[in-house]
């Protein structure tokens, strides 16, 4: 068992629209994130994972999921599977969301696309 303290996550950001919080357990299979969305990220394009699937659940807020091919409603207590190489935009006025990545998530595999 291991257990990461809230104190003990760490604080990131991708942009000033979406801000994080790592709990990274040195696990290579399994990560969880937090993500503060307030406004379009990325600001334009897409962003993808190369590797990891994420499952995303919406702690608080609603908004869109855009993908290249259909957009998803989303509302607090809803769960989303991000299949990699998948390209999406989120668009909100705001929602928190945890997100746990199989494989573990890492910044390289986490790219912006047009």
């Amino acid at each position: 068992m291991k257990i990461i303290r809230k104190n003990d996550a760490e604080s990131g950001s991708n942009s000033n629209k979406c801000k994080t919080t790592e709990y990274s357990f040195g696990d290579k299979d399994i990560d969880l994130g937090l993500a503060t969305i307030t406004g379009r990220y990325p600001e334009s394009g897409y962003c993808m994972n190369l590797i990891s699937k994420e499952l995303v659940y919406v702690l608080d807020g609603s908004g869109e999921l855009c993908f290249e091919d259909e957009t998803i409603t989303f509302n607090e207590g809803d769960a989303i599977l991000i299949e990699n190489n998948r390209k999406y935009y989120w668009n909100t006025s705001y929602c928190k969301v945890s997100m746990s990545c199989t494989p573990a998530w890492s910044p390289e595999q986490h790219i912006l696309v047009d």
